[in-house]
């Protein structure tokens, strides 16, 4: 009945069947409720998912004000792995949305804890997703910080993180690219 639900839910919001009053009212407060400390661990984690794949569809301020703060917990959530590996494999989304600020001042210290996780699982999510946080940041802070990161991922002592991060490689090298001398466009379609 949930995963029928959950389906549901985002079909109406991708049809843009419910009115953002609604949605910023009735919807993520609910989700909020799902993802609280004492929640089911499993509805937590289908509830953390939802909200990651409800952003795109809620934009930039919805995002911010209702989504950030709880996503933002639970990239921390000690109980869970399951709810921080939900996190990390959707962690470009959220940056994609919520934008360069954000993505720097709110996600990119939560993005480096993931890294470090204890669990294979939450950093081999996190290098799958490399690129679409990489997109999400200032050219300086890719520089200066996020290469140094992608490098521990790279040299990681589980064969499936490093084996996600050299696959991630190339794509995360091309965020480098400026586009104005080489003629070529990152667009995410």
């Amino acid at each position: 009945v949930r995963k029928t639900s959950q389906a549901a839910l985002l079909v109406l919001l991708e049809q843009e069947l419910i009115e953002r009053y609604d949605v910023e009212t009735k919807v993520c407060p609910v989700l909020i409720d799902l993802t609280a400390p004492d929640s089911n661990d499993d509805v937590k984690t289908e509830a953390v998912a939802i909200m990651c794949k409800m952003a795109s569809m809620v934009g930039k301020d919805i995002t911010e004000r209702l989504v950030l703060p709880r996503f933002c917990e639970m990239c921390c959530d000690c109980r869970m792995f399951h709810v921080r590996k939900v996190c990390a494999a959707n962690f470009g989304d959220i940056c994609s949305v919520v934008g360069q600020q954000a993505t720097e001042e709110m996600l990119l210290p939560r993005f480096f804890q993931l890294c470090s996780d204890n669990v294979w699982g939450v950093r081999k999510a996190c290098a799958e997703c490399f690129m679409a946080v990489s997109c999400a940041t200032s050219q300086e802070v890719r520089r200066t910080k996020l290469s140094t990161l992608f490098i521990n991922l790279i040299s990681d002592p589980s064969r499936w993180v490093r084996q996600a991060a050299f696959q991630s490689l190339g794509p995360f090298i091309s965020t480098f690219a400026n586009p104005s001398s080489s003629g070529q466009y990152f667009k995410e379609e």
